[in-house]
């Protein structure tokens, strides 16, 4: 005899919350974490994108990960891709290619920042160039670091035998 579909979902949510792990955006949060300190370890979502996350859905900061109903984690999903906030709270603003305001998370965020990195060497822009040689992109040092297993100093001469 087959078990209905919402008691599998029951049986299905009991296992979730035993084990304490929430799955949002592929990423696992842990049950005991505030779901506003929690949804920062997705990645591309900061501190402020979650807190203005929690406020535009209005799901408690305080709330406990392991609490949240599966409405409310599909809503968390949904917000993250698709997000109706202020254009300072989104990660990637006026894009090069489309001129759009976008925010983007996960696997897509790695992606993008491949190739932009790949586009700066392509036309060899100075960061390009920087890319290209191994060398800090960002104005730091480098006498002292950014040596890469290449160790400099003084080298003594070998003692002669003869004299």
């Amino acid at each position: 005899m087959e078990k209905p579909k919402t008691e599998e979902k029951a049986i299905k949510e009991k296992i979730r919350r035993e084990e304490n792990l929430i799955r949002i955006l592929s990423t696992d949060l842990r049950g005991e974490k505030t779901v506003y300190a929690a949804l920062t370890d997705i990645k591309g979502i900061s501190w402020s994108f979650s807190n203005a996350l929690c406020h535009k859905l209005g799901i408690s900061r305080d709330k406990k990960v392991s609490e949240l109903t599966e409405k409310e984690s599909d809503a968390i999903t949904k917000f993250a891709k698709n997000p109706e906030l202020p254009e300072f709270l989104l990660n990637r603003k006026k894009e090069i290619e489309t001129g759009k305001n976008q925010h983007l998370i996960t696997s897509d965020l790695d992606l993008r920042h491949e190739l932009d990195i790949k586009r700066l060497k392509k036309i060899k822009s100075y960061k390009g160039v920087r890319h290209i040689q191994g060398q800090p992109v960002r104005g730091q040092r480098t006498k002292s670091h950014f040596r890469k297993n290449k160790t400099l100093g003084v080298r003594r001469k070998a003692k002669s035998e003869a004299k």
